[in-house]
């Protein structure tokens, strides 16, 4: 039987301050680490937030920010999932980053960008996806209004994805989308998720938390309120296994009908 602890780590992100996001982030993945967890998922541009004015040079901060938290990850031997402001050539992606002991496997840009908050604006898209083999599994990631698109999520499970990562930054009033759709996602694709918003105000956004550990049946395993808190679960693989052999979804589509994504 193969098991594995995992972590979500949520909290009220401090608008701009990225040296004050990063203590938080160390100081929890140490405790998390303590528990036992090997992969723990951090919220969307939890160095910063969506501080839109100051991105550029926020931006400018994360080589610094992926090295310390590469030493962190090395030293606790520990997975670690998140997304940052990254800048390239003068446009700025909201790019998840995967770092595997510290090793850096695997970055995922958001392709999904949402426009009500002006990501469009302010972001460039990226153009792939990500599924990528860990120490701790197969991994995909997926990041906040990617979540809305199941198309993206059947792609990374016919990929081989075990654990689907979601940082998220999703405010009030659609907490009842969220809780829906991590559900969703979860048992169409027989996966499990480990999906990570913040919470707390930032600016004129309210953020409800609820980040979430969910089973490939739908299980929500922790689930967590409103407050910074970090969340912790085992996985049982051998329950995803089982689950795939009872109803083999993915062997049963009809991709001659509506293709492959």
């Amino acid at each position: 039987m193969k098991s594995l602890r995992c972590a979500s780590i949520q909290f009220n992100i401090s608008l701009g301050y990225v040296d004050a996001n990063l203590d938080y982030a160390i100081d929890a993945l140490r405790r998390v680490a303590k528990q036992g967890a090997r992969l723990a998922v951090l919220p969307e541009m939890w160095s910063c937030g969506y501080d839109y004015k100051n991105l550029t040079e926020l931006a400018k901060e994360t080589p610094r920010v992926l090295e310390e938290i590469q030493n962190e990850c090395q030293a606790l031997n520990l997975v670690c999932v998140g997304s940052l402001p990254e800048l390239e050539n003068g446009t700025i992606y909201n790019t998840a980053y995967l770092i595997d002991k510290g090793e850096l496997i695997g970055s995922y840009r958001k392709l999904h960008l949402f426009s009500t908050m002006r990501e469009d604006k302010f972001l460039g898209p990226g153009n792939q996806s990500l599924v990528v083999d860990s120490s701790v599994g197969r991994l995909g990631i997926a990041i906040c209004y990617d979540l809305r698109f199941p198309e993206l999520f059947r792609k990374l499970a016919l990929e081989g994805a075990e654990i689907i990562c979601i940082p998220a930054e999703w405010p009030k009033p659609r907490q009842e989308h969220w809780k829906t759709l991590l559900r969703a996602r979860a048992i169409e694709n027989q996966v499990f998720v480990i999906a990570t918003n913040c919470c707390g105000v930032q600016g004129k956004l309210d953020f409800f938390g609820l980040s979430q550990l969910i089973s490939p049946l739908g299980n929500v395993l922790k689930i967590a309120e409103e407050s910074d808190t970090e969340l912790v679960a085992d996985f049982d693989f051998s329950e995803m296994e089982s689950y795939r052999a009872q109803i083999d979804i993915l062997a049963d589509r009809r991709d001659d009908i509506y293709g492959t994504p």
